[in-house]
Formats: structure tokens, C-alpha cells, sequence
């Protein structure tokens, strides 16, 4: 009040002294003294008033020169938890699936009197591949998916496109593909069904046929094992894990090269066009919804991608198992087929049987490994290994695992490059039919099974060239 009484003052003497300069020389007084206050309570909050918690945390996830290695920490620490909590899930299934409940089965159908080759067609075919994507599968998406979940309800899931979204746009793309990639971590079905977040038609294809770049939980364990076997062996015992870390690792940023560089040759050529602007809203961090994260991940994504990979694997097994019992000249067609694809197979740094085994297993990535290890014994004809012809199976160790290849003359060239053709060869059946469910287009469902796989053939093939020239 004190203040208000000199103000008045001031100015009343003001318009005795001033005359007809009154009004402006008022209104100059009145400027200044707001100026005045305003500064002294600008000082005030600067000093006193803390910046809020999720201003600190945009601090950090936004910023140029944090935001990128947190990103990649995150993202890192989600998949070793995906990955080390999906060891015993899996193990506990295939106990289950494999070591007790397929003996019981083969048992019931020869006491029900089923000729050998319908019980094996059944039990060593359909049954053991349904089994073998089952246990590898649901763990892995069931850690995976919640964990994606909470990101995603917490609001760091948009931060995460806000920091790509320039890379993208270089690319031709849209800065939410960045979601959609890291869906494809989980699963790339899924990851497909993800890209209803992009409005733009032409950038959304960009990441339906990219997102296979991606590697899925089903092909996790293919280059962890064969990391281990190949390339962490060439190290010392200490150091083993950390080098066989890494190559995977290396693989992971190939497949993120690739999404850039082939988003970028879409956006010049079949699907031509400016990168879209869009508003993206960072929403402020919310609490974990639990019950709702685990209906969204479980029902939504797991159980329905889990649903469709089965029903396709289930016809792959019964493939595996008659090729390898039906024979032709006292040879069977397995054989023959890997004989006729071993020729070219050799020239891309692969063999007969990795191409056989990719072929059968486009209906899951699961059985890639069970199918290669089958296909060498049954090819090697080597005794006392495995389950039985068509039988896919898994050995104990990883030392047992590497003998096995080695026999069939696997090299550390084939190693590296079977890593390689696994991150960029076609899409699985199950993501090939999610495509085309999305884009109602057998063209786009096409494209998006040749363009990995004929990028994998090319870099195996030049990888090759180059080993063998040096």
C-alpha cells in the first residue's frame, strides 16, 4: 500500500509540473515501473522456484547430447531383461512341450495302434514345431511387450521419435517409424500392426517394408548362439561373452543402417515423395498402468502374433518331416535338395542346408536352428545325434552344437554370414501375412519379402568375395 501511495503522488505532481506533457510522460512512468517489477520477479523465480521433475528428465531424454546414449541404454537394458528373464521361461516350457509331453504323445499314438509314419507326420512334424515356437516365442514377447508397454504409457516412447525424427526425415521417412523399428525388437507381426500411428500412406509402406530390418525375439537366439560358437570362441574364456555381446550388437546396427539407407532408396524411387511435417505432442510422464499394460501387451500383441505363428508352424513341420522320410532312390528329397542348393549356397558363404532350413522355416524363425541341426545329421548321416529322421532338435551345449556344425563343414565365414542372412532375409509367414492384412496388397506383400532377401544374398555375397580374397 505504502508503494501505491508514492506512485499516486509521483504522479499528481507529475501533472502540475508537466501540463500538457502529462499523459506521456505518465505513461513512459508506468512502463518503467512495470519493467522494473517484472525483472525483480523474474530474479525471484530464477533464484527460488526449482525446475518440476519432468522438466529435469526432458532435460536429459531430449537433449542432443544425452538423449541418444540414454535412448540406446534403455533400449539395451530392455532387451538383456527380455533376454536373461526369457532363458528360463523357455527352458521350463521346453521341458514341458519337448522332453515330457512329446514322449507321452508318441507313446499314446502307438498304443492307439497310428501306422509309424502317421505318428511321426503328427507328433515328430506338426506337434514338435508348434512346440519349438511356443517355447521360444512366448517368453520373450511376454517380457518384451509389457516392457515396450510402460515406456510407451510412461511418454517416453514419443521423446524417443522426437529424437529421431530428423534421421528419418533425412531417410525420406516418418520420425514415428522410430517406434515402429523398436516394435520390430519385439516382433515384427506387431511391429507392423504398429504403423496405424503413421497418417501418411507413402511413409507408412516405407515402414512396413523396413521393419523386417529389425531383428525379432525369433531371431535372437539364432545369433546369440552362433555369435558364441564363432566369433566369441576366437577370444579368450574371459572375454568371451563381452565379444560375442558386441558382434551381436554389431549386427543390431547393421539392421539400423539398413532401415535408413533402404528408407532412403524408397523415398527416391518406387515410393517418391517429401518427408511429411507432423505435430508430435510430448505427453506429460504418467504413472504405470499395470492392469492395462499387461491387456494391451498379453491379449492385444503376444497372444494374437503367438496365435497366427503357430497356426503357419504347424504345416512347416509336417513339411520338415516328410521331406526328410519320403526319399527318392533310396535318397531322401531333403538330401537331394541340399545337394542341388549346396553349389550356390557355397558361392554366398552359406551352404545347402542353412538355405533348406531358411526355406522351411519362413513359416517361424523358431525352428531355424532345430531345422539346420536336423538337416546337417540327417546329410553327415552322423549316429547316435538327434531324435530320429525329421525329428528337430536341440542340443544340450553349445560346444555339442558347434561340433555339429563344424561336421557338416561349417566355417567362421559361414558363421558371420548366416548372422548376417538372418537379419536380412524375407519376413516371416506370419509378418508376410500381417502385411498384406494391412496394405491389401499382394505387390507390397511381394516387395517386402524380395527386398531383404535379395539385400542379404548381395552383402553374403560380397562378404564371401572379400573373405575369400583376403
Amino acid at each position: 500500500m505504502a508503494r501505491r501511495e508514492e506512485i499516486l503522488k509521483t504522479v499528481e505532481s507529475l501533472r502540475w509540473d508537466l501540463g500538457e506533457d502529462f499523459h506521456d510522460h505518465t505513461v513512459e512512468a508506468l512502463y518503467a515501473e512495470a519493467a522494473r517489477i517484472s525483472s525483480r520477479a523474474a530474479v525471484v523465480a530464477e533464484g527460488a522456484v526449482r525446475p518440476r521433475f519432468d522438466q529435469i528428465l526432458d532435460r536429459l531424454v531430449t537433449n542432443r547430447w544425452t538423449g541418444f546414449p540414454l535412448m540406446v541404454l534403455i533400449l539395451a537394458v530392455v532387451f538383456w531383461i527380455t533376454i536373461e528373464g526369457a532363458n528360463v521361461p523357455s527352458a521350463f516350457l521346453a521341458s514341458i512341450l519337448l522332453d515330457t509331453l512329446h514322449p507321452i504323445l508318441k507313446d499314446f499314438g502307438a498304443g492307439i495302434g497310428l501306422p509309424w509314419w502317421l505318428n511321426g507326420f503328427v507328433f515328430d512334424g506338426m506337434y514338435l514345431a508348434m512346440a519349438w515356437v511356443v517355447s521360444v516365442m512366448l517368453p520373450p514377447m511376454a517380457i518384451f511387450f509389457p516392457l515396450f508397454t510402460l515406456a510407451e504409457d510412461f511418454g517416453y516412447l514419443p521423446r524417443v521419435a522426437f529424437n529421431l525424427d530428423s534421421l528419418f526425415r533425412k531417410a525420406g521417412a516418418h520420425g514415428k517409424q522410430a517406434l515402429t523399428m523398436a516394435m520390430g525388437y519385439g516382433c515384427n507381426a506387431a511391429a507392423i500392426i504398429s504403423t496405424r500411428v503413421i497418417d501418411s500412406p507413402r511413409e507408412r509402406l516405407i515402414a512396413i517394408l523396413t521393419n523386417n530390418f529389425a531383428i525379432c525375439n525369433g531371431r535372437w537366439p539364432t545369433q546369440i548362439l552362433i555369435a558364441t560358437i564363432f566369433v566369441g570362441a576366437l577370444a579368450p574364456p574371459a572375454l568371451s561373452g563381452l565379444v560375442s555381446s558386441f558382434t551381436v550388437v554389431a549386427v543390431v546396427m547393421v539392421g539400423i543402417g539398413m532401415t535408413f539407407l533402404v528408407s532412403w532408396g524408397l523415398s527416391k524411387t518406387i515410393l517418391k515423395g517429401e518427408a511429411s511435417f507432423f505435430s508430435l505432442e510430448l505427453p506429460p510422464y504418467r504413472p504405470p498402468r499395470i492392469w492395462q499394460t499387461l491387456y494391451t501387451s498379453m491379449i492385444d500383441r503376444t497372444l494374437i502374433v503367438l496365435w497366427r505363428a503357430v497356426v503357419w508352424a504347424v504345416p512347416a513341420g509336417a513339411v520338415i518331416w516328410l521331406i526328410s522320410n519320403i526319399q527318392v532312390g533310396g535318397v531322401s528329397l531333403a538330401e537331394h535338395t541340399v545337394d542341388f542348393l549346396d553349389p550356390f549356397g557355397i558361392a554366398v558363404g552359406l551352404n545347402g542346408v542353412i538355405l533348406l532350413a531358411y526355406i522351411i522355416a519362413i513359416p517361424a524363425n523358431e525352428i531355424v536352428i532345430p531345422t539346420v541341426l536336423m538337416l546337417t545329421v540327417l546329410v553327415t548321416r552322423m549316429a547316435g545325434v538327434g531324435g530320429g529322421v525329421g525329428v528337430m532338435f536341440e542340443l544340450d551345449s553349445e560346444l555339442a552344437t558347434a561340433e555339429v556344425l563344424k561336421a557338416g563343414g561349417w566355417t567362421l565365414l559361414t558363421g558371420i554370414n548366416l548372422m548376417l542372412f538372418s537379419l536380412l532375409h524375407n519376413p516371416c509367414s506370419t509378418t508376410l501375412y500381417t502385411i498384406y492384412k494391412e496394405t491389401q496388397s499382394a505387390k507390397w506383400t511381394t516387395l517386402s519379402a524380395v527386398i531383404p532377401t535379395v539385400i542379404g544374398f548381395v552383402v553374403c555375397f560380397a562378404v564371401a568375395m572379400g573373405w575369400r580374397a583376403f
